[in-house]
């Protein structure tokens, strides 16, 4: 069956870095758009970035334009997340999901598997 999985969450000071990674089994990352959404405690779960299926299209949600980035590997079926200059209000609860033939785009209600998450906590 389709897995996702998260990986690289950790506590990082205010101005850190930190790359997430998401490794899919169970289905073909090359055919599926994939996306990182976060959610903190008490807050609705936001889009961060998406990359569409052949990963020439990226979307990045306001806040983290200019200090993330996604990318993947279709050989290694793995996306990422790399997040520079991190603040404390980048703290959350990050998921991947996958969208079939998707476009990336950061609407939850789109994606057809998620991950468990892992936790990112930025703070000094």
């Amino acid at each position: 069956q389709v897995q996702l999985v998260e990986s690289g969450g950790g506590l990082v000071q205010p101005g850190g870095s930190l790359r997430l990674s998401c490794r899919g089994s169970g289905f073909t990352m090359a055919h599926y758009a994939l996306a990182w959404f976060r959610q903190a405690p008490g807050k609705e779960r936001e889009g961060v970035s998406g990359i569409n299926s052949s990963g020439g299209k990226t979307s990045y949600a306001d806040s983290v334009k200019g200090r993330f980035t996604i990318s993947k590997d279709d050989a290694k079926n793995t996306v990422y997340l790399q997040m520079n200059s991190l603040k404390p209000e980048d703290t959350a609860l990050y998921y991947c999901a996958a969208e079939v033939l998707g476009r990336g785009e950061l609407d939850a209600g789109d994606y057809d598997y998620w991950g468990q998450g892992t936790q990112v906590t930025v703070s000094s």
